[in-house]
């Protein structure tokens, strides 16, 4: 660690402050104390504190509720616990509860010092981690000072600490995920897995196996015992996206994981316990799929403990010059060719002018194109005029591959590709949720990207 150390000392014995202070202190740590479990959590609050040591037997609230607190606020903080009267229950229960690790008092100096320099080196290995994981699966920075995006963001801080399960619901591209991984990295499980699983990209006989896994000769393929995401996720966050085009088979299993935290592999026997905080996603009107017979209302109530709503793009446009700027600074990171530009106010209000039916993955892609082929450092409104709105004229594409093709056949096979391929991206490349939009068969998508060789 580049700072010192912070270390807080939370005891009512006076004389054991004194002792604990003179060790650390000579060490060259950083030390506060508190005389009791509320004073200790009112310095958290207010200090940047690096490690608690805590007393299990103190007056008023005692060392284990004062634990449990701790790890509300600050799921990350270690602790070590200290008490007179140890007993392995003791032990136990506190480690159970988050706490590092637990010594008698009094302690050993020796060990003292070399818990101290472990808890903290786990901290700090914890916090890289956590670092690591952002770097990897993108931030979880929410961009909008709307008020509904305000609202979610507030949710966010109530709801994070604890385990409850959450539903988000939004149009495709409003930032489900985003919320989800937000939700996540501000709960206790953020040193733990964040695994996604897209429920509409995976076929509905093979969804199963994803999920629980499967044993050795389950089925036909499977040649090896395969480890599912609930089991990868254990300890941390399982995000079931397009939860509404889960098939009814897989629904059951997923209600019953649900209800017993207990999941069997596919071909297998064994109940296999799972510490997972399930948070869910889905474009669909989860009622009314209830009502059309689609899906179990029992497991929506079981996913919907918490519900979150993203407002489309379009019912947020006073976020847009913020999202604008964001995507063009974070392009700047990434390629010091678009380092340096910058938006005038005239293009700030072509872009909330338009509609945005892709919502903020759609406002992204049209940032980076404006980036690389805007002529100038300043994007102007002429540049977004010419350059998104005039892209969006149907009527000229349809002219330009008039003139272009001579074969009716031809011109046919094109147009059928770019329908297909703007409806795909309209509904973030779920098969399902196109297929019912654009009234045809799933099978009939398959084919027709085989044909025109259309890949994500």
């Amino acid at each position: 660690m580049s700072k010192k150390p912070q270390i807080l000392i939370t005891d009512d014995e006076k004389s054991i402050r004194n002792i604990l202070r003179d060790i650390l202190e000579y060490e060259s740590y950083g030390v506060f104390e508190a005389e009791s479990g509320a004073d200790a959590l009112k310095q958290i609050e207010k200090e940047e504190i690096d490690l608690v040591i805590l007393d299990i037997k103190m007056k008023g609230m005692d060392g284990i509720e004062t634990l449990e607190r701790i790890k509300e606020m600050k799921p990350e903080l270690p602790v070590i616990m200290i008490s007179g009267h140890g007993t392995i229950k003791i032990a136990v229960d506190a480690t159970k509860k988050g706490a590092f690790d637990f010594l008698e008092k009094p302690p050993d100096l020796n060990r003292l010092l070399v818990t101290v320099r472990n808890a903290l080196n786990s901290s700090e290995l914890v916090r890289e981690n956590k670092q690591m994981r952002t770097k990897l699966h993108g931030a979880s920075e929410i961009i909008g000072e709307s008020p509904a995006i305000q609202k979610i963001k507030d949710t966010i801080s109530k709801i994070s600490a604890t385990s409850s399960r959450v539903l988000i619901t939004g149009e495709n591209g409003t930032g489900k995920e985003l919320v989800a991984r937000s939700i996540h990295n501000q709960s206790r499980r953020a040193s733990k897995p964040f695994v996604d699983v897209n429920c509409a990209a995976i076929p509905a006989d093979l969804l199963e196996s994803e999920l629980f896994g499967h044993e050795k000769g389950a089925f036909t393929g499977a040649v090896s015992q395969r480890i599912g995401k609930f089991e990868q996720a254990d300890g941390g966050t399982l995000f079931l996206d397009e939860i509404g085009d889960m098939s009814p088979d897989a629904q059951a299993k997923v209600l019953r994981a649900l209800q017993e935290n207990k999941i069997t592999r596919v071909g297998g026997s064994e109940n296999i316990e799972v510490d997972v905080r399930v948070i869910s996603a889905t474009n669909k009107d989860l009622q009314q799929a209830i009502e059309n017979g689609e899906f179990r209302e029992d497991l929506y109530h079981r996913l919907s403990v918490i519900p979150i709503h993203i407002p489309s793009l379009r019912d947020r446009k006073e976020d847009i010059p913020l999202l604008a700027k964001f995507f063009l600074e974070k392009l700047g990171e990434e390629e010091i060719l678009y380092s340096g530009k910058s938006f005038s106010g005239e293009a700030i209000e072509v872009l909330k002018s338009q509609q945005w039916t892709g919502n903020i993955r759609e406002l992204q892609n049209v940032i980076e194109r404006l980036a690389i082929l805007a002529p100038e450092d300043e994007i102007t409104g002429e540049d977004v005029s010419r350059l998104v709105v005039g892209n969006r004229s149907s009527k000229k594409v349809v002219s330009e591959l008039i003139e272009d093709m001579d074969s009716f056949q031809e011109f046919k096979e094109q147009a059928e590709r770019m329908f297909l391929v703007k409806k795909l991206e309209k509904y973030d490349w779920n098969i399902s949720a196109t297929a019912e939009a654009i009234e045809i068969r799933r099978s009939h998508i398959y084919n027709k990207m085989k044909k025109y060789d259309i890949e994500r």
